[in-house]
């Protein structure tokens, strides 16, 4: 069981107010708020130990090399990859991905291949392919989901092919909350040669990963959903893959020799892909962020936040004008709706008026809108410091909402 009134003491955001009301944040699928380990880590480490990594002899240097790699450690161990060499710090999941799709495709994929995804991935798990299909004259395809938000997996054996390249999957969906089966995913497509990216950004703060398990080729995700801060992220890449890739950007850091001649030559992974001065101070953040996390436990957090999942079902749906998109069996603790004849903008400013923040709009997945044949939704996510009180102000906060605009409930 959680703490959860000694965990929300741990973040001091949570005790302020908005519009002179005490605020719940259910924002938490764009970003998290930081706990206290977070911020004291990032503050000492910009005041007590800064210095650029990797070049230095002197003692400062030699500290911030030591945290930064401490900090990759601390990656490997939470996603279980079996070596530092394989996990790779960027600016975001959206780099990672970039780097993934411009490296990979430099090296794997022709005109005429194929690059398979499905319907519900964020943009970032869309446009970086897009881009890379009409680059390389290849052709993108995706796997479509049915009106419950899960993916039509009886349709994967058709979709992949001997011209499929790579399956890049989203393993939560951050508008509808499915949980993929990214292991199965992973297993077949492997059948079939096909290696496979997994976007972890909405699993890693909900449940326990494990990419020697899923046996995924890449994983990624991003450190501020993961209440790290931002502008850090992880790309975990089989070594094979890495070792064979080109690198996505030049410059220091990446190289072992730099010759004029045009023989210049790659430094060792992961050192590789980490081109300039990478945000050693995020990824010391974002160390600090999964150790507490682990203290706390996954297992218990992932448990607590199916109950509010349950607990918010249950009480939003007894308004008969509200409809929630995305009712998977496998889902994580998001819920996105929309009151009948109310745009969502509307009520998520009323909400804001009432202390209560949510996300409204796309949330960068236009295609599962357009699948529904909607605009947008009101998106409520959770994360462990959230109550069941919150959630039933949400509650009384769309009631009000329901009588402003006229609607029935």
């Amino acid at each position: 069981m959680l703490n959860v009134s000694k965990i929300r003491e741990d973040f001091p955001i949570l005790t302020r107010e908005v519009n002179k009301r005490q605020l719940a944040y259910l924002d938490n699928g764009a970003t998290t708020q930081k706990p206290r380990a977070v911020l004291d880590a990032v503050n000492q480490m910009s005041t007590l130990w800064n210095a650029n990594i990797h070049r230095g002899v002197h003692y400062l240097s030699q500290q911030s090399t030591d945290m930064y790699e401490g900090a990759r450690e601390a990656v490997r161990s939470f996603i279980n990859a079996s070596s530092t060499r394989e996990i790779v710090f960027t600016a975001g999941a959206t780099a990672s991905i970039n780097t993934v799709a411009f490296s990979f495709g430099e090296r794997y994929v022709n005109a005429g291949d194929e690059v398979l995804i499905t319907e519900m991935e964020h943009h970032a798990n869309i446009v970086p392919w897009q881009l890379m299909c009409q680059r390389k004259g290849a052709v993108l395809k995706y796997i479509p989901f049915d009106d419950s938000g899960e993916l039509q997996l009886e349709m994967l054996d058709e979709l992949l092919t001997e011209k499929t390249r790579i399956l890049c999957i989203v393993q939560v969906s951050n508008s509808l909350g499915t949980i993929n089966p990214v292991k199965e995913l992973t297993k077949r497509a492997h059948e079939k040669g096909v290696p496979v990216l997994v976007d972890g950004s909405q699993a890693v703060p909900h449940m326990e990963v494990d990419v020697q398990d899923i046996d995924c080729d890449f994983y990624v995700f991003s450190g501020h959903k993961l209440y790290a801060p931002t502008g850090i992220g992880v790309l975990y890449g089989k070594e094979k893959y890495l070792e064979e890739l080109p690198p996505y950007q030049g410059g220091g850091d990446m190289i072992a020799h730099v010759r004029l001649d045009g023989g210049t030559t790659w430094a060792e992974l992961p050192l590789k892909f980490e081109a300039g001065t990478t945000n050693y101070i995020g990824a010391v953040g974002l160390g600090a962020a999964i150790r507490y996390i682990e203290e706390i436990g996954l297992k218990s957090i992932e448990a607590y936040e199916k109950e509010l999942l349950l607990y918010a079902n249950q009480r939003l749906s007894t308004i008969g004008s509200l409809t929630i998109y995305g009712n998977a069996p496998h889902k994580a603790a998001i819920v996105s709706f929309l009151l009948n004849g109310i745009h969502q903008l509307d009520t998520g400013m009323v909400l804001d008026k009432l202390g209560i923040a949510v996300r409204t709009g796309t949330h960068c997945t236009e295609p599962v809108m357009a699948h529904f044949g909607i605009e947008g939704t009101v998106r409520a996510s959770f994360a462990m410091y959230n109550t069941k009180e919150e959630i039933d102000r949400l509650y009384e906060a769309l009631i009000v909402v329901q009588q402003m605009f006229g609607g029935a409930y």
